[in-house]
């Protein structure tokens, strides 16, 4: 193989696996806003969260400077058996508070990054660079089909796979 074709070559795959890693995300997030609880409406499957139905997440901010998580779901069906599980959020410094690394097991942190929000706080989009985890979270059990769809839009250009969302069942009174 010529010198000329390797380094295309290798060009090529280093400038598409720079740009598949970037990813924006909203420019500021008021901690205090977001706080509270969070339904999932839809995600892409994680070995994690099998089996689970009914997900919420739950925010608060600690005296400490960090934000307790509290994931919890039912496990195999809308009545099936509570999971819970409680961990930390730090952000990351200079990035608006939309980038944030979670802990539930020391050491190991993963990427939480806010990429879409309601100028309300009535929705949210989490994803992670590399596109692999997903999560569209609302402040209800439901959301109305209008803005799901939007928010699909907006995925889309973001280059994630929007047909591995799984919608998530939940109990809307």
């Amino acid at each position: 193989m010529s010198k000329s074709i390797y380094y295309s070559i290798l060009s090529l795959f280093f400038t598409t696996s720079c740009t598949s890693q970037s990813l924006e995300t909203v420019s500021f997030v008021d901690l205090d806003k977001y706080q509270g609880i969070w339904y999932e409406i839809s995600a892409f499957p994680q070995r994690f969260q099998k089996g689970c139905h009914c997900t919420t997440a739950t925010y608060t901010k600690s005296e400490k400077g960090y934000i307790i998580v509290e994931n919890r779901c039912n496990k195999d069906s809308i009545n099936g058996k509570e999971s819970y599980i409680k961990g930390k959020a730090f952000v990351d410094p200079e990035t608006g508070n939309s980038k944030l690394k979670v802990q539930f097991f020391w050491p190991f942190k993963g990427k939480y990054w806010i990429i879409d929000l309601a100028e309300d706080y009535s929705y949210a989009v989490v994803g992670h660079p590399n596109r692999k985890y997903l999560w569209i979270l609302s402040r209800t059990p439901s959301m109305d089909q209008k803005t799901y769809e939007a928010i699909l839009t907006r995925l889309k250009e973001k280059e994630f796979d929007i047909t591995k969302l799984k919608i998530t069942q939940q109990i809307v009174p």
